[in-house]
């Protein structure tokens, strides 16, 4: 009876044990995810880009940076809330570092334009890197230093400090990959082929090639 209660005694410890350190590794896992935001023209390409990094969870299209609560497209794109769009970047740091994602953003854009980015032109297309403390700037700082030293040429990307990200309308998310039909200028279209004929009209692709060569980790692959 007093082994059989001894038993009993450890399979219930080592059950209590097994449930703390399921919580605790849930718990672990909900902390490894980090969130990185970037503005680097259309927030639609830079989704479609950062989507097919390996470590990337999920990337949302979005505003930040602006005077505006909640601010819709039309707004933003009209000019004078002070936005850019944005993506919320969702990722894994062990499978990817926020410099790897860092390295990766200022070889997809055009990170010497201060006035917009390819066939986007104003406020709401500009670069910028946003950090929420002075570790993630001193990545950042490193990371355009490098971009500099690379490209031998001034980057206008700017650091600056987090503001409220506001995702934009459900319209815009996972644009790039859509069924959805729509009407275009040249007709019926889904939304994945009219983002495509954008991208290769706005001629990014062809210009980040121009800058980077090939550095240009997404050109031609989106």
């Amino acid at each position: 009876m007093l082994t059989h209660l001894r038993e009993l005694k450890a399979a219930l410890l080592a059950a209590l044990i097994l449930i703390g350190l399921c919580v605790h590794g849930g718990r672990a896992h909900a902390a490894e995810t980090e969130t990185l935001i970037v503005a680097g023209g259309c927030f639609w390409c830079v989704e479609s880009d950062f989507e097919q990094v390996r470590g990337v969870i999920a990337a949302e299209s979005g505003f930040t940076g602006g005077t505006v609560e909640n601010p819709s497209y039309k707004q933003v794109t009209a000019g004078g809330t002070g936005h850019y769009e944005a993506v919320q970047i969702t990722f894994d740091p062990t499978q990817v570092t926020r410099a790897q994602l860092l390295h990766l953003f200022l070889r997809s854009v055009d990170p010497t334009d201060a006035g917009g980015q390819f066939c986007d032109r104003g406020e709401s297309y500009r670069t910028a890197i946003f950090v929420t403390d002075a570790a993630e700037k001193r990545i950042a700082e490193s990371a355009i230093a490098e971009a500099k030293s690379a490209l031998g040429k001034q980057i206008v990307t700017p650091i600056l400090n987090a503001q409220r990200f506001y995702p934009a309308e459900a319209y815009h998310q996972d644009y790039y990959k859509s069924s959805e039909i729509i009407l275009t200028r040249f007709g019926p279209r889904t939304k994945a082929s009219a983002y495509k004929l954008y991208r290769d009209a706005c001629g990014r692709d062809a210009r980040v090639k121009e800058l980077w060569g090939k550095d240009a980790p997404f050109a031609g692959h989106s």
